[in-house]
């Protein structure tokens, strides 16, 4: 039978806009920038300690070798200074450190001594406030390198740049410079080497002098003693000395307690306490830096002090989300086995058997391939209905192939091109059962489908039922990522939507309506391009309870290319935030609505949206995990988030009582097709952000269901 209808409002196109591919370019590289910049700066190296010569030493001079452990050079000739006799200088390495360098600074200032701190410029970056407090403080300041790389192993250039970024770093936090400098790694005069001497060399021809010690404290060693610091810091028969301790650089807590016995024992012993500048008769060894090295200074400090705090902030993030994500995953789990309890008793669960008669609707633009399939599946059903095809508009046939079946209870309604919300609402009007199921024009049903779709109904309090679709096409990788993504979002977390009664959606492929329910929010709307999903708030909010039939099932038809799915999906996205927009005064509301609006927004908002758009970010802090923290913490990490995920997949393919086959592609789907998803939601919320935001505010209709029925629908406001 072949009805004609009133034409239909031309389908409004929501304009889509190309993708931003520039400001997500730009956002990841800016934060990979960051972890960059911090791997670098956070870098490990290892303890400093005295190390003897391990290679030749025919090209170090003897007045080097020879000499005392401040050295000056220019490649030809080459002084050198030592402490006088009862004259100390103490120095500290690998600083300056938040919670060692103030410890040293108090002892320093109690006996009102000096000190000389080779800082990592690294550190001065991290900390530049305590950099400006070791200076006011009176203390010289030196070069120490950037990383605390061994500079013998390094190229000129990574020299060069270990260097000039420390002397900027230091410009930036203290407005000062230095011609002081100390290796990495270095110790005596007598562990001088060709090797680091070429070092030393390079850097005295840039106007630098090296300083080394005459004695080490030791205070690296884990199981040093204070006394044991005491005794090697102690020069012999009143010679003067270069002292090395550390303020940082690893777990210098016996150093300021080892400073309160060495620097009063060793005034006690008539020893003075001076810096590199008096012995050199320098005026300083800091001066001040040039404008230019203080803008560029800051910079650099600016640019690790953001850095550093992203990197902080974004892991303790990922901490929050981790633990909120396992925790809603059990959560998820024990629901959703709570509701795969429900039918053990059988349909009794919902009272008398549903036996009434309904309305199937399907909507249909350009199904020719699908459309008789459809049709087939429904006359089988074991449940009464009635059949209303909407043909929107098709230019292929369909709707002759439709009428030519011949199909006494299935009616073919022609209407122009409107779109979905349009044609379904037409459905609507045609359907004269109190419950109407809707489905797309490429789904087929089974036999009890229908039956089981309809029981809920039974319950005056039931607006609308969401089945469970399937995937059918499950030949290709693509099609069996959607089958995996499609079992666990059915059996997982519609069961537990269920539970808490915060269904977002019943899903277009399958879904049945109370009449009263679609009149109470005049049909569907085209406000939105996740019609289905709009329809589902809209019902919740006005009081009634939508639930899952998790055995009415559903076969569709899956995208079998990268881009039909993306087309879909990005529709599907876009569509969801634009109905979450237009019904975000739900979180606000009182009964139904509010508890929605504060359990599945919420959930959309959060585990739909948000995440998502963190997952690229977090993709990129893996790599920086595996480069610059520890990458088997890092791997182990991943892999049980991966193992969480894999086991909740497992029970959910268990309750659907799905073939556990296809989870071997589980690992793969991580690595292609979650990218895929992540890249769509990213596209739909640029998109919003680009000005389409404005119009999920403006709600148009355009012939709702009142408009399309008038007189002809019952009277309802909803369940009690």
């Amino acid at each position: 039978m072949s009805v004609e209808t009133r034409p239909a409002p031309a389908r409004r196109r929501i304009p889509v806009p190309r993708p931003r591919w520039i400001v997500l370019t730009v956002v990841l590289v800016l934060f990979a920038s960051l972890l960059l910049v911090n791997g670098i700066v956070q870098g490990e190296f290892a303890q400093d300690g005295a190390v003897e010569s391990t290679s030749e030493t025919d090209q170090v001079p003897d007045e080097a070798l020879t000499g005392g452990p401040i050295i000056q050079t220019d490649g030809e000739t080459t002084t050198t200074v030592d402490a006088g006799d009862y004259q100390i200088v103490l120095t500290f390495d690998d600083g300056p450190s938040p919670e060692y360098t103030p410890e040293i600074l108090d002892v320093l200032a109690e006996y009102d001594v000096p000190g000389t701190f080779f800082m990592i410029g690294a550190e001065i970056s991290k900390y530049p406030g305590l950099t400006k407090e070791v200076l006011d403080g009176g203390h010289e300041i030196g070069i120490h390198t950037f990383t605390h790389p061994d500079m013998s192993t390094k190229n000129d250039w990574r020299r060069s740049v270990e260097m000039q970024e420390t002397q900027y770093a230091l410009a930036g936090a203290a407005g000062v410079t230095s011609v002081i400098f100390r290796p990495p790694y270095s110790s005596t005069v007598a562990a001088l080497d060709n090797t680091n001497w070429a070092v030393m060399e390079e850097m005295g021809e840039r106007g630098y002098l090296t300083v080394v010690n005459d004695l080490d404290s030791r205070d690296w060693e884990e199981e040093v003693t204070n006394d044991d610091i005491v005794e090697a810091v102690t020069p012999d028969d009143g010679a003067g000395a270069v002292l090395l301790f550390h303020d940082g650089g690893g777990n210098r807590s016996k150093t300021a307690a080892a400073l309160r016995t060495v620097i009063p024992t060793l005034k006690d012993a008539g020893y003075t306490f001076t810096t590199v500048s008096a012995l050199t008769g320098m005026n300083t060894v800091n001066p001040a830096a040039t404008t230019e090295e203080w803008v560029l200074g800051l910079g650099i400090v600016s640019a690790v002090q953001v850095a550093t705090n992203a990197t902080v902030w974004f892991s303790m993030l990922l901490l929050v989300l981790g633990v909120i994500t396992v925790l809603r995953l059990v959560l998820m789990l024990v629901l959703g086995r709570r509701h795969a309890r429900r039918y053990r008793g059988g349909d009794a669960v919902w009272g008398q058997p549903y036996t009434e008669p309904v309305t199937v609707i399907v909507p249909a633009y350009n199904e020719k391939e699908c459309i008789a399939d459809t049709l087939r599946s429904l006359v089988a059903s074991t449940h009464p209905i009635r059949v209303v095809v909407i043909d929107d508009g098709s230019d292929d046939g369909t709707a002759e192939i439709a009428e030519a079946l011949g199909y006494e209870n299935v009616t073919v309604v022609r209407q122009p091109n409107g779109g979905k919300s349009t044609a379904l609402n037409n459905g609507i009007a045609h359907a004269s059962t109190e419950v109407v199921v809707m489905m797309d024009g490429d789904t087929v049903f089974e036999p009890d489908t229908v039956r089981l779709l309809v029981q809920p109904f039974a319950s005056a309090e039931i607006g609308a039922v969401a089945g469970n679709a399937k995937v059918a096409n499950r030949n290709t990788m693509i099609a069996i990522w959607q089958h995996i993504e499609y079992v666990v979002g059915f059996s997982i977390d519609r069961r537990a939507y269920d539970v808490m009664r915060c269904m977002a959606t019943v899903p277009g492929a399958i879904g049945a309506f109370r009449r009263e329910a679609l009149q109470q929010v005049n049909g569907l709307s085209d406000d939105t391009l996740a019609e289905d999903t709009d329809l589902t708030i809209a019902i919740i909010r006005a009081g009634w309870r939508v639930v899952y039939e998790e055995r009415a099932r559903a076969w569709t038809e899956a995208p079998s290319t990268m881009s039909q799915l993306w087309r879909q999906r990005y529709r599907w996205s876009y569509g969801t935030m634009q109905a979450m927009w237009k019904h975000r005064r739900a979180l606000f509301e009182k009964g139904a609505g509010g508890k929605f609006g504060r359990r599945g927004l919420l959930n959309l908002a959060v585990f739909q949206t948000l995440l998502p758009l963190l997952s690229p970010l977090i993709d990129v802090f893996l790599v920086y995990g595996l480069i610059f923290l520890d990458p088997v913490t890092t791997v182990i990490a991943w892999l049980s988030m991966l193992g969480v995920q894999l086991i909740s997949t497992v029970y959910a393919f268990r309750l659907d009582h799905e073939s556990l086959k296809p989870l071997w592609r589980l690992p793969l789907q991580q690595f292609v097709y979650r990218q895929l998803m992540y890249l769509v939601l990213i596209q739909s919320v640029l998109a919003a952000v680009g000005g389409i935001r404005l119009g999920w505010q403006k709600l148009r209709r355009t012939g709702g269901l009142n408009a399309l029925m008038g007189s002809r629908l019952p009277t309802g406001d909803g369940p009690s």
